[in-house]
């Protein structure tokens, strides 16, 4: 009779193990490089993606000063947009200081609204709310954040604009219902960004103030708020960055004229509503197309200069 695996020599086993641990590690071994190696070339990928996109906008956004020979200073400070001026009336001016005043009063006021909120929503969301409040919240926060920014400006289109000209005067297309249009619009970031830096927060801290006699709004106000400002101050500048990038909400409602404003019912134009207004009537190579392409290079500035302070920020104890 044969023998069955039962009876096999315990040597004879043994090796069979040795066998089937070292494919074991072999496979483990190659599995691991391979892992390795995608996600370095994924990562790769990204990087080159990003060098590549910072790159062709700096080559087109300076071609305005380099080829077309305009002076930086009238392009940052001069309002005089007159990119299709024919030569013999003088030639094209681009001066872009109304658009970039139009971009930082709609942010900043976006900003000055939606901050003080969302960080209030926050503190409830974490440290007040009961369950069934939270678990109604934070839906409605998602709602808000997976809202296309084509439906905030038509509603403010449709609602606001008129309201404004009818209770306030003007034409409704204004600075005011531009920033309340994006305000509303940055919630979802600066409350969800708010909440996780006070839900990082030790509880020991909270803990170790109501033990000292501390009311729950003294412990809030003195302790959980300071110790997690700088994760609020992040979410603001992360705000403020969405805001300053947002193009076609705005556009519908702030009116699109080119000349600074004299008072908050006058309607503005911002950077991004310039680009995306004047882009389609340009050719590749004139002086109008690269002053565009000069004030997307200025928009990527400025979003690289808010991710500095971001992570500025974010390092361990720069703000006490």
């Amino acid at each position: 009779m044969g023998k069955t695996d039962n009876n096999k020599s315990p040597i004879v086993l043994k090796s069979r193990e040795n066998e089937t641990g070292a494919a074991w590690r072999i496979w483990k071994k190659y599995n691991d490089i391979f892992g390795k190696n995608i996600t370095m070339f994924c990562a790769l990928v990204v990087i080159f993606i990003t060098v590549s996109i910072v790159i062709f906008i700096s080559a087109k956004g300076l071609s305005t000063f380099v080829k077309d020979g305009i002076s930086p200073l009238h392009f940052l400070f001069s309002t005089q947009w007159w990119p299709d001026r024919p030569l013999e009336e003088g030639g094209p001016l681009v001066g872009s200081f109304a658009f970039i005043v139009g971009s930082l009063i709609i942010s900043l006021l976006a900003v000055l609204v939606s901050a003080p909120l969302s960080i209030i929503v926050a503190v409830f969301m974490v440290e007040i709310a009961e369950n069934w409040a939270y678990k109604v919240l934070q839906p409605a926060i998602e709602i808000l954040a997976g809202i296309p920014s084509v439906v905030y400006g038509y509603v403010g289109l449709s609602l606001l604009v008129p309201f404004i000209r009818e209770s306030m005067g003007g034409s409704g297309f204004s600075i005011l219902a531009g920033f309340l249009v994006l305000s509303v619009m940055i919630l979802p970031t600066v409350i969800s960004v708010s909440a996780d830096a006070l839900r990082s927060l030790p509880g020991e801290w909270k803990e170790a103030a109501l033990a000292l006699g501390s009311t729950r709004w003294q412990t809030i106000r003195l302790v959980l708020v300071p110790a997690a400002r700088s994760g609020l101050i992040t979410g603001v500048i992360l705000g403020l960055s969405r805001a300053f990038g947002e193009a076609l909400a705005v556009q519908m409602v702030i009116g699109n004229t080119r000349k600074l404003p004299t008072s908050i019912l006058d309607p503005i134009i911002t950077l991004t509503s310039a680009i995306t207004m004047d882009m389609g009537y340009t050719v590749t190579g004139h002086l109008w197309n690269n002053a565009l392409w000069s004030m997307a290079l200025l928009l990527l500035t400025m979003s690289l200069f808010f991710i500095t302070l971001i992570r500025f920020f974010s390092r361990k104890g720069v703000v006490q």
